[in-house]
C-alpha cells in the first residue's frame, strides 16, 4: 500500500479500488483558501500512485465547500493575502490536478456549494447533492470574475445561456434545478449523500478497471474535439482494451453467467 500522506485541510483515504478526499475544515465551511488548494493538487497526484479506480470527493461538516477564502484575497490586510495571478494559477492547478487523475471522480455535495465549491464539484466526473444542498456562484457580486476555468467548465456542463445567467445574476439555485440543467448526476435526501456516493462507486467499481479508466480518458480528452478527431480518440483509447486480459475475462463470464473477476491488465 502506497503511503498514506497527511494533510491539514483534507484527509485521503483508499478502500481496495475507491478513494475519498475529504475537506476537513468543516467548521469554516470547507474555504479553499491557498492551503486546501495546493493539498488538493496533491493529493490528486498522490491517488494516481494508488489503486484507487474512484475517488468520492466530499467535505466535512455541514457544507461542501464555501469556495475561495476571502480572508485571503489580493489586496486585502491579512499576511496570508496572495498575488491575484497567484489564486487564479493556485486555482487552475488545483482543477488541472482532479482533471489529470487516472480514477473517476464523484462529487458528494451538500448544504452550501459556493463559488469555488461550484468549481470544485464542477470538475469531478459525477456529481450527487442531498436535497438540502444551495449552490451559488457570487463572485460578480464581490465585483470579482469566476476564475479557475469555471466558466467553459460551466459551459460544458450546462451550456452557455445559462452560464450566463447564473454568474451574472449570482442567484442561488437549488439542486433539483441543477439536476434538471445536467450539472448533477442525482438527488438524495439529507444524510444520505455519502452513502449514495458509495453505492454508486461501489457499482461502476465491480466493472472492468482498464474499460472505466480507457472511458474517462475518451470522456475528457475528447470534449473539446470534433467529432471525427473524439472517433479516433475514441479507437486509440479503446483497440488495446477490446485486446485486453479485462476483455476476455469479461465476455469468458459472460458465456459462462458469474460475475467476472478483472484482473486489471491488458496482458
Amino acid at each position: 500500500m502506497t503511503h498514506v500522506p497527511e494533510f491539514s485541510t483534507l484527509r485521503v483515504e483508499v478502500d481496495g479500488p475507491i478513494g475519498r478526499m475529504t475537506l476537513t475544515q468543516g467548521d469554516k465551511l470547507n474555504p479553499l483558501g491557498t492551503v486546501p488548494l495546493r493539498e488538493i493538487a496533491e493529493a490528486a497526484q498522490w491517488f494516481n500512485s494508488t489503486d484507487a479506480h474512484i475517488v468520492i470527493v466530499t467535505g466535512e461538516g455541514r457544507g461542501f465547500s464555501s469556495g475561495f477564502d476571502l480572508r485571503e484575497f489580493a489586496g486585502t490586510d491579512s499576511a496570508t493575502s496572495a498575488s491575484s495571478r497567484d489564486q487564479a494559477d493556485l486555482g487552475r492547478l488545483m482543477a488541472e490536478a482532479m482533471d489529470r487523475m487516472s480514477a473517476l471522480t464523484i462529487a458528494a455535495i451538500k448544504g452550501p456549494c459556493v463559488g469555488g465549491g461550484v468549481v470544485l464539484a464542477g470538475v469531478c466526473d459525477l456529481r450527487i447533492a442531498a436535497d438540502d444542498t444551495v449552490f451559488s456562484i457570487p463572485e460578480v457580486d464581490l465585483g470579482i470574475p469566476l476564475a479557475w476555468g469555471g466558466i467553459p467548465r460551466l459551459v460544458r456542463e450546462i451550456g452557455p445561456a445559462l452560464t450566463r445567467e447564473l454568474v451574472l445574476t449570482c442567484r442561488p439555485f437549488t439542486p433539483e434545478e441543477a439536476l434538471r440543467i445536467g450539472f448533477l448526476n442525482r438527488v438524495v435526501p439529507t444524510g444520505t449523500v455519502l452513502d449514495a456516493a458509495l453505492d454508486m462507486a461501489g457499482r461502476i467499481a465491480a466493472n472492468g478497471p482498464l474499460a472505466i479508466q480507457g472511458i474517462i480518458r475518451c470522456f475528457r480528452e475528447s470534449r473539446e474535439m470534433g467529432y471525427s478527431e473524439a472517433f479516433q480518440k475514441e479507437l486509440e483509447i479503446g483497440l488495446p482494451i477490446f485486446a485486453s486480459a479485462d476483455a476476455r475475462e469479461g465476455i469468458r463470464a459472460q458465456k459462462e453467467k458469474r460475475k467476472p473477476n478483472f484482473p486489471g491488465t491488458y496482458a
